[in-house]
């Protein structure tokens, strides 16, 4: 079994969270990760093995969802959303608001991306601030400050919203 095909069968779905995180849309996710792997695999010979392959493999998958971001299909789908949040509420967003832990993840969705990826992977992944640093090229205590911030922005958020801090399953 290759490093890459191991890495697939173990963090697999971790790469989808992560995608998921960014893009906030599920078939643009898995895109992103099959492209990812395809292209990791395709360059599986030139792993420089400066940082482990599980880092290696995120910071491939976080800007092939800059990329997707800065796209115009993207740009174009937002505006199409955002039409029919006007004309009326979809299934899918009645489903997202039945419980707190939603409410949770929606609230973490909506943060801002800087502030979201440092919830996500401090949270989430359990990566410390100077792992999370060199993942996103900033300083530990950068990595720090964001994550302070986008713990009061959630907190506010949540607040507003009446969450009261409990989550349905134990989770």
């Amino acid at each position: 079994m290759t490093q890459l095909e191991k890495f697939i069968h173990e963090h697999g779905e971790e790469l989808l969270r992560l995608a998921y995180i960014y893009v906030k849309n599920k078939q643009a996710a898995e895109d992103i990760v099959q492209d990812v792997l395809l292209k990791a695999f395709e360059k599986q010979a030139s792993f420089r093995g400066e940082a482990t392959y599980c880092t290696y493999l995120y910071r491939m998958t976080i800007n092939r969802s800059y990329d997707y971001l800065r796209s115009w299909h993207y740009k174009n789908t937002t505006v199409s959303e955002k039409i029919q949040r006007l004309f009326g509420r979809s299934t899918e967003q009645d489903v997202e608001t039945q419980s707190e832990k939603r409410q949770l993840v929606q609230a973490v969705l909506a943060l801002p991306l800087k502030y979201r990826e440092v919830i996500v992977f401090t949270y989430y992944l359990d990566y410390s601030s100077e792992e999370l640093g060199t993942l996103l090229n900033c300083s530990p205590a950068t990595v720090r400050t964001r994550l302070a911030r986008s713990r009061e922005k959630l907190k506010s958020v949540l607040k507003e919203d009446g969450f009261d801090g409990t989550i349905e399953n134990g989770y």
